[in-house]
């Protein structure tokens, strides 16, 4: 029996990363263009070569075994490499074209992406954008499975289950902006005149109306910090009925600026900025290298100038 050989080549990581995504050869097949029996040949004679079985079958769906998925991994990073290469051959053609997949957060999607797609469509007519709505850490998963190129994601100050620390090791992350939270009182309260920002501790004797599980970490924090805990009545992760609570006086929430921005502030409800310090922090996250891709880059591009806009802040702000 002849020794194992373990060096793959780029159409076998291709096949066992489609088999991953699709849950059987037949699907992955259908995916890239070939027929079931030549891409059941391919994986035969791969675990010939490696002497261990890349795929096993489990009622009618066929999964990775251990050295499947160990392969299945590693090939988005090589997928990400050819593509730069690709991209950057483009790019020396002049072409710029191909599709990039984004994930964003639920407030950048009535506000950050219809400007994002305009700019696209003007200035890079051949370049296809999609779009699905993801929470930063299912979002930044997202990019590290290759489901998607960029990830549009926010950190609030403190926060201890940051997405972006160990859980996006490895990959390219860059804050694009900051987003202001707001204070989103009713109209007659004592707290709703002026201008400049106000601070939390005044609010400790407030019934609370809290946000998405993110947002309503970020608020234990910093009610924390002012040393109180917040009396939390409703829990909504729907902006507007968060609003329409807060008009009729249920209570008092906070909201980032781009999710107050995203439809008119309702009667009877006034928004006050918090402290600088207490901005969410936007980011872009993408697989390592991923940016060097003619289309990938363009796209991180218009975003960053797109996220500058509606904030009125820049990655170097502080």
């Amino acid at each position: 029996m002849s020794a194992p050989d373990y060096r793959l080549d780029v159409a076998e990581l291709r096949i066992v990363r489609a088999i991953a995504d699709g849950g059987s050869i037949t699907a992955a097949a259908t995916s890239l263009g070939y027929s079931q029996p030549a891409v059941s040949q391919q994986v035969k004679r791969l675990e010939q070569r490696l002497g261990v079985p890349v795929v096993e079958r489990v009622g009618r769906r066929m999964r990775l075994t251990e050295a499947g998925r160990v392969i299945a991994r590693h090939a988005a990073a090589v997928a990400t490499v050819i593509e730069a290469a690709s991209g950057e051959l483009a790019e020396l053609a002049g072409l710029r074209s191909g599709t990039v997949r984004m994930v964003g957060f639920p407030s950048a999607s009535p506000t950050v992406l219809p400007r994002l797609m305009d700019r696209l469509a003007q200035a890079e007519p051949g370049l296809t954008l999609t779009y699905v709505e993801a929470e930063p850490p299912e979002a930044i998963a997202d990019v590290r499975a290759d489901r998607a190129d960029i990830a549009l994601t926010f950190g609030y100050p403190g926060d201890r289950s940051d997405p972006h620390g160990e859980s996006a090791r490895g990959l390219d992350t860059e804050v694009i902006g900051y987003d202001e939270l707001l204070a989103v009182l009713p109209a007659d309260h004592p707290a709703a005149g002026g201008a400049g920002p106000i601070e939390i501790a005044p609010l400790a004797d407030e019934d609370w109306i809290a946000g998405c599980p993110r947002c309503r970490g970020h608020l234990l924090e910093v009610c924390g910090r002012a040393g109180f805990v917040p009396a939390i009545r409703f829990e909504t992760d729907n902006f507007v009925a968060v609003e329409q609570l807060v008009a009729q006086g249920i209570g008092v929430a906070t909201l980032p600026g781009l999710a107050v921005s995203s439809f008119p502030v309702l009667p009877g409800v006034v928004t006050r900025p918090l402290p600088a310090s207490e901005r969410r922090a936007i980011h872009a996250v993408s697989a390592g290298g991923a940016g060097r891709v003619p289309a990938v880059a363009s796209v991180l591009g218009h975003l960053r100038a797109v996220v500058g806009e509606l904030t009125g802040t820049g990655a170097r702000e502080n």
